[in-house]
């Protein structure tokens, strides 16, 4: 059965419509502004999760424990030297 040529145009008229709400959902989708917030709303809910927060607070001991230990070593170090110097002095 053939169709008619007002159903034909409807449906290229409908086909039309979807696709510029389309188009128009991917320009929302893809502006750059919408992106940044998009990523911001993620990371923020990825830094309020417990376990990221554990690994963090974990990640922040350990540097604070690392530079504890480089400036205790400095401080040794220098203790040492000084001592060197003081017995070397005494020659």
């Amino acid at each position: 059965m053939a169709r008619d040529i007002h159903d034909i145009e409807r449906d290229l008229e409908r086909t039309r419509t979807q696709l510029a709400s389309t188009l128009d959902e991917l320009a929302d989708r893809t502006n750059p502004s919408n992106l940044a917030d998009n990523a911001k709303e993620q990371a923020i809910d990825w830094l309020q999760d417990e376990t990221v927060q554990k690994v963090l607070g974990g990640i922040a001991v350990g540097i604070a424990a690392l530079v504890g230990i480089k400036f205790y070593n400095g401080r040794k170090r220098k203790n040492e030297l000084k001592e060197l110097q003081r017995l070397l002095a005494r020659r």
